[in-house]
C-alpha cells in the first residue's frame, strides 16, 4: 500500500499542488516547544481592610468588584458604651472643676491671712497643692475623653491601597470584632500566577516571554518570578502582563511556556497541498523536480507568512517550489 500511495503521488497532476509560492530553500532552525498550561488572574497585594474599632456595622458602601481609592470609607462601625464613657468622663469633669474652684477660693484666702501673718508657709502650700492635684486630674480627665473621641473616628472602615474590592465577608448590621475583616482590597497591580509541575522547573527562567491567550486575543507577557518552594509537585511562577484585564480576578487564562529548543524544518504552508488525506511538496533538484509526500505538523505565524513545520519528508538544503514554476 505504501508503494501505491507512493506512485501516486508521482502521478498527481500538477493543479492539485500548491501555486503562486515562491522557492523556498529548506534549512533547519531551532524552535521552541510551548507548554501550555492555566494561569490566574491575581492581585500583586491583597489587603484586608480592618474594623479599628468593635461593635455594630451601622454602614457598609463597599461592594464585591468595585474600583475604590486609599483611604476611601467602605463602612462605619458604632459602639455606643463610648457616647455612654464620654459622658460619664464629662460629669467627672463637672465635678472637679467645681472642686478647682472651691481650691482656688481657698488658696486666694489663704495667701490673704498669710499677708497678715495669721497663715503659716506650709498652710498656704498645702493649699497650692491642692488646687495643682485638682488641676492634674482635670487635665488627666480631658485625655481620657481625647482617647474616646478618637476611638470614636476610627469606627470608619478605610481603604488600605487603590485597587478593586474582592471580597465583602461582613454584613450591614453585623457586630463586629477590633481588627475583623470588613473588605478584602486587591491592588498594586494584577499578573498572572501559574502553576507548573516541577519537571519544568529547570527549563523556566526569569526574563522569558510568555504566549498568552484571551478574550481580546493573544499577549505577551515576561516571566517575573519563580517560586523556589515546590509544593504537591508543582512550581509557582509570576507573569506580568501588560493591560491585563482585572475585571474578574482568579480567572483562569491559557498560557504557553517556552520550555525546550529543538532543530525543526519549517517551509511556507503555501508550499503543501492535500490531497486525498496525504500532504505533497515539489521539490527542485538540478532542474528535476519531484513530487515528495511529506508529514507537517503544526502551523505557526512567521512575519506574517504562515509556516508549516514538515516533521518527516525533508532533508536541510533543499529547495522546495511551488508546482506550475519552471
Amino acid at each position: 500500500m505504501i508503494l501505491s500511495l507512493a506512485l501516486a503521488a508521482l502521478i498527481l497532476p500538477q493543479d492539485v499542488l500548491a501555486e503562486g509560492a515562491a522557492p523556498y530553500l529548506v534549512t533547519r532552525e531551532e524552535v521552541t516547544d510551548w507548554k501550555a498550561v492555566y494561569g490566574r488572574i491575581e492581585a500583586k497585594d491583597s489587603i484586608p481592610a480592618r474594623a479599628r474599632l468593635g461593635g455594630t456595622l451601622i454602614d457598609l458602601t463597599a461592594k464585591e468588584g468595585d474600583l475604590v481609592q486609599a483611604g476611601q470609607p467602605l463602612g462605619k462601625v458604632v459602639d455606643e458604651k463610648i457616647g455612654f464613657q464620654i459622658n460619664a468622663i464629662d460629669a467627672q469633669l463637672t465635678s472637679l472643676a467645681a472642686q478647682l474652684a472651691n481650691a482656688q477660693s481657698e488658696l486666694k484666702r489663704g495667701q490673704e491671712l498669710k499677708a497678715r501673718g495669721v497663715l503659716t508657709t506650709q498652710q498656704l502650700d498645702a493649699l497650692q497643692t491642692q488646687v495643682d492635684v485638682y488641676m492634674g486630674q482635670i487635665e488627666a480627665q480631658k485625655a481620657s475623653r481625647r482617647v474616646i473621641e478618637q476611638q470614636a473616628t476610627e469606627g470608619e472602615v478605610l481603604a488600605p491601597i487603590s485597587g478593586r474590592v474582592l471580597t465583602v465577608p461582613v454584613a450591614k448590621g453585623a457586630v463586629v470584632m477590633a481588627g475583623e475583616t470588613v473588605a478584602t482590597i486587591g491592588g498594586g497591580g494584577f499578573f498572572l500566577r501559574l502553576s507548573v509541575p516541577e519537571r519544568h522547573a529547570t527549563a523556566m527562567a526569569e526574563g522569558d516571554e510568555i504566549s498568552i491567550e484571551t478574550a481580546a486575543g493573544p499577549k505577551t507577557g515576561r516571566l517575573a518570578k519563580v517560586y523556589p518552594l515546590i509544593e504537591t509537585g508543582r512550581v509557582t511562577a509570576d507573569v506580568e502582563v501588560a493591560d491585563l484585564d482585572s475585571a474578574f480576578v482568579d480567572a483562569r487564562v491559557l498560557v504557553r511556556l517556552p520550555l525546550a529548543t529543538r532543530e525543526a524544518i519549517r517551509i511556507p504552508a503555501a508550499l503543501v497541498s492535500t490531497r486525498s488525506g496525504l500532504d505533497f511538496v515539489t521539490v527542485e533538484k538540478d532542474g528535476a523536480r519531484e513530487i515528495r509526500t511529506v508529514v507537517p505538523g503544526d502551523h505557526v505565524t512567521v512575519e506574517g507568512t504562515d509556516m508549516v513545520e514538515i516533521v518527516t519528508g525533508l532533508m536541510g538544503g533543499e529547495t522546495v517550489v511551488a508546482a506550475d514554476e519552471h
